[in-house]
């Protein structure tokens, strides 16, 4: 019989504060459309950015500087112009995390599977 999947709630991942900034980043409808536009893009000026949103320049600034704290945009100043590039090397901490979720859940459900197969009902 495999042994029991637990859990531990208290355990404390070393990337802690990096995956919630970066969740928190992207927990924005109109971060996650700067950062999309971005990708496809390339890097693009703050005011032509604020074109494509109904908001002000100082809002748009506001979102980008989120970005920037989670590290999934860096800047660039030439000048009086400020260029935003996306830097999507840090989504590989929200991925991981991802990735140890799924592994959790497949060995649950691997573990459930043989407990069927076996007939046993019992949660020894």
């Amino acid at each position: 019989m495999l042994a029991k999947i637990t859990f531990n709630p208290m355990v404390e991942y070393k990337s802690d504060k990096n995956l919630s900034e970066l969740l928190k980043a992207m927990s924005d409808t109109t971060r996650r459309s700067l950062l999309t536009q971005l990708c496809q893009q390339g890097a693009s000026r703050v005011t032509d950015l604020a074109d494509y949103y109904d908001m002000s320049l100082n809002a748009i600034s506001k979102h980008i500087k989120v970005l920037e704290k989670s590290e999934l945009v860096t800047r660039k100043t030439i000048g009086r112009t400020h260029w935003i590039e996306a830097n999507l090397k840090r989504i590989d901490i929200a991925e991981n995390w991802f990735k140890e979720l799924k592994s959790i859940w497949e060995l649950r459900l691997e573990k459930l599977d043989e407990l069927m197969k076996n007939g046993d009902t019992s949660n020894d």
